[in-house]
């Protein structure tokens, strides 16, 4: 019977059982080498940082803050907050100033362990603007100070806090006292106003998750794991510690561009990921075929042909594929698919989960024809990520987002909104009472603003019902606040933000015409109509210009991308706006398709 250690002993615990046998391992980027970290180290460097934590005099349930890109550092804090019944809180390395503001206050936080120079400057000019926080702690070396700073230290200087485990017996004490409803973290999302909200994740909530998890996953001690969606995302985060859990070694990718090349260096056997980088995989296996030559083609589109015939129609289904079929598949699998793999560094593949966002169907099929077990998953951060997902021992349906996981509980409400009850869920938002009770019902489900339905045991999802777009990234815009704020602009009469399960955000822009014609005119440059001054370039460029310099208080993936000026207004003879002139988003993306897709051509 599976029984996970809980997270105030986890990495003690398996230094117990595996010792000096590598815990993680990280690229040194100065000597261009990936280092070990062992279990043992691992332990030490916890206990190190739980006994610093508590000369800081970090109270019981305390709030910190970590903002960082992934590395080491980011797990050592975690678990030694975790043994001393303190609360993390990550951020993303790309929060900006106007977000980490909001979190530090709401939060109450005194401590926040930084990354590299982004988020330090940005940790600094919000230390000067809120009082409350007293010190940086810096987990990279390179960081240059500001000369105003004379409060923060190293991650080496905070370790050495810790150093003879002075605190060691109130360590003890505490992590014995540990109860199932604290707070482990608390993830901030945003909320369908912009505003963020706090969702709880307690050590009750990890524990049901890990359970679980029990026989879903083909997971062990032997598989080597790229982390490359940040810490601060519900998916990796929870992940990562069932991968922990089990044993598996993790292999930490510094920085997120770099993670193909890490691919080809570590070759990892498992990797959480969203739908977007299999896209990108999936580009990058299309544009060698097109480069490659008329025999190779025809080589790679049949190797192709018959994994998805043998992976999709037969494996998939649960049924055995004829003798002639299994004997084609393994010569592939021995030369073109092993080439292809070896391409990408996955040569040693197991399985790897995908979730975030919807996965299309043409990728699917590719993932698992070029024979890599994805496991397409369903979850949210209030439900401490998966809700369900692909069996590896059970028949998988393309565009389904798998199978319940063991101990939650689904329903359906209005408009077929997936409810959710069980461990896993979420009590509630930090702070916000309110929120908390508009989201989970007086029968304690909780509604997730996704539609979807059961069939044949699999859940597959059809719309989202809350006004909230998500890239094809995993990550969440609201709309309207961008909106409102971008609409400021003299030359802007009406934005629509475009996100919703697209790569990044784009908008269609309505601009002042007038306004705009008149500052052209101004600047030598007339147009003979609305058409042609939209379609301008320089045009375009000045009012991208103008866009931008109101979107900097914006997290990088919210900011829009690329934009379109349409020559005529929305309007109510088209359907495209309400009685109350209120734009219909379904309508838009209709009657605009064309011109939206357009946007998002490479």
């Amino acid at each position: 019977m599976f029984c996970a250690s809980p997270l105030s002993t986890l990495i003690h615990d398996q230094a117990k059982k595996y010792g000096e046998r590598t815990a993680m391992m990280y690229r040194d980027y100065e000597k261009n080498v990936w280092k070990k970290i062992s279990w043992n180290e691992f332990s030490k460097r916890v206990r190190l940082a739980s006994n610093a934590m508590l000369k800081l005099g970090v109270g019981v349930q305390e709030n910190m803050a970590v903002f960082s890109q992934n590395m080491p550092e980011c797990l050592i804090t975690d678990f030694a907050a975790y043994g001393i019944r303190a609360v993390t809180i990550p951020f993303y390395a790309t929060s900006s100033e106007m977000q980490v503001k909001y979190m530090v206050s709401d939060a109450s936080i005194r401590y926040i362990f930084v990354g590299e120079q982004y988020q330090y400057d940005t940790a600094l000019r919000v230390q000067q603007l809120a009082p409350r926080v007293e010190k940086l702690i810096l987990m990279t070396s390179d960081i240059e100070r500001d000369e105003r700073d004379t409060t923060s230290i190293t991650y080496d200087e905070f370790l050495a806090l810790g150093e003879g485990l002075p605190f060691d017996d109130e360590v003890n004490k505490r992590t014995a006292g540990l109860k199932e409803d604290d707070l482990a973290n608390i993830l901030y999302t945003s909320g369908t106003t912009g505003l963020s909200k706090g969702v709880m994740l307690t050590h009750r909530m990890y524990n049901a998750a890990f359970k679980g998890h029990e026989g879903a996953l083909p997971l062990s001690d032997k598989d080597l794991v790229m982390n490359f969606l940040p810490f601060t995302h519900v998916f990796e985060r929870g992940w990562t510690y069932l991968c922990l859990v089990y044993g598996a070694t993790l292999a930490v990718n510094l920085k997120p561009t770099d993670v193909l090349n890490s691919m080809k260096e570590v070759h990892p056997t498992c990797m959480c990921a969203v739908p977007r980088f299999w896209e990108k995989v999936y580009s990058g296996v299309k544009e060698k075929i097109r480069n490659s030559s008329a025999v190779q083609r025809l080589l790679i589109h049949d190797a192709l042909k018959v994994g998805r015939e043998y992976n999709v129609t037969y494996r998939m289904n649960g049924k055995k594929p004829p003798l002639a079929l299994e004997l084609k598949y393994r010569f592939y699998e021995r030369t073109i698919i092993a080439l292809l793999l070896q391409n990408l560094g996955l040569e040693r593949a197991n399985f790897f989960p995908t979730a975030g966002a919807a996965i299309p169907k043409e990728v699917e099929e590719f993932v698992h024809a070029a024979g890599i077990m994805m496991i397409a998953g369903y979850g949210l951060t209030e439900s401490t990520a998966t809700v369900s997902c692909d069996r590896w021992n059970q028949k998988i349906s393309l565009g389904s987002v798998g199978r319940v996981l063991n101990g939650v509980q689904v329903s359906f409400g209005e408009n077929n909104e997936v409810l959710l009850k069980g461990d896993t869920i979420t009590k509630g938002y930090y702070r916000k009472a309110e929120v908390t009770e508009r989201s989970i019902d007086k029968d304690g489900w909780f509604h997730t603003g996704d539609a979807g339905y059961m069939k044949d045991g699999e859940l597959y999802l059809t719309d989202r019902i809350k006004d909230l777009f998500k890239t094809s990234n995993g990550k969440y815009i609201a709309p309207q606040l961008l909106e409102s704020k971008l609409s400021v602009d003299r030359f802007v009469d009406q934005i629509v933000i475009i996100a919703d399960r697209r790569k990044f955000v784009s908008a269609l822009v309505i601009p002042e015409y007038d306004v705009l014609m008149k500052a052209a005119k101004e600047h030598g440059r007339t147009f003979s109509s609305r058409a042609e001054m939209c379609a301008d370039p320089d045009i375009n460029k000045f009012m991208m210009f103008r866009l931008d310099t109101l979107q900097q208080e914006f997290a990088h993936y919210e900011q829009v991308k690329r934009i379109t000026l349409l020559p005529e207004p929305f309007s109510l003879e088209k359907g495209e706006l309400t009685n109350t002139l209120k734009v219909k988003r379904p309508v838009l993306n209709e009657n605009y398709k064309d011109i939206i897709d357009k946007m998002y051509e490479d």
